[in-house]
């Protein structure tokens, strides 16, 4: 079954669910996260088949997530490197792994973060960029940006 397609969509969540909303990318991005380069890596940790794992590679590749590096010319084998912009998918993974440790791992945590600077356990926190503060969904408040197309994307507005 073939998903719809959010590229339309006025929305930044649904800009980047059409760049790793497909249920195998976010976890090939977890390993680049990891230092996993090789396709047989890749392979071999998630147990994908070889065909989806090339067709998700080269979605990343075109999308920018990843570089395509050859490292060996007879067969000509690549490393899949993560752009600055597929580091920066790290706060995405971070807070989906905790939202798993949290409500879908009984048996506790399968990995832990752990900050190499102090030794603790690392969660994901929301703060605000400007003052510093904790935030939660009550302390934001929605309001039209500068690429809204749609006025009616607020809720209320309708």
């Amino acid at each position: 079954m073939r998903r719809t397609s959010f590229e339309d969509m006025n929305c930044s969540i649904a800009q980047c669910l059409e760049v790793v909303g497909e249920w195998w990318t976010l976890l090939i991005v977890r390993d680049a996260l990891f230092g996993i380069t090789r396709f047989d890596d890749f392979r071999s940790r998630l147990g994908i088949a070889r065909n989806v794992l090339t067709q998700r590679l080269e979605h990343l590749v075109a999308q920018g997530i990843l570089d395509k590096t050859p490292y060996q010319d007879n067969p000509v084998r690549y490393d899949y490197l993560l752009t600055d912009k597929g580091r920066s998918l790290w706060t995405i993974v971070a807070a989906m792994r905790q939202w798993g440790d949290e409500w879908a791992a009984p048996d506790g945590p399968p990995i832990e973060s752990v900050h190499k600077s102090c030794g603790q356990v690392m969660t994901v926190q929301p703060v605000c960029s400007e003052c510093g503060d904790h935030l939660t969904v009550k302390d934001l408040r929605p309001q039209l940006g500068p690429g809204a197309h749609d006025p009616s994307l607020l809720p209320g507005s309708n």
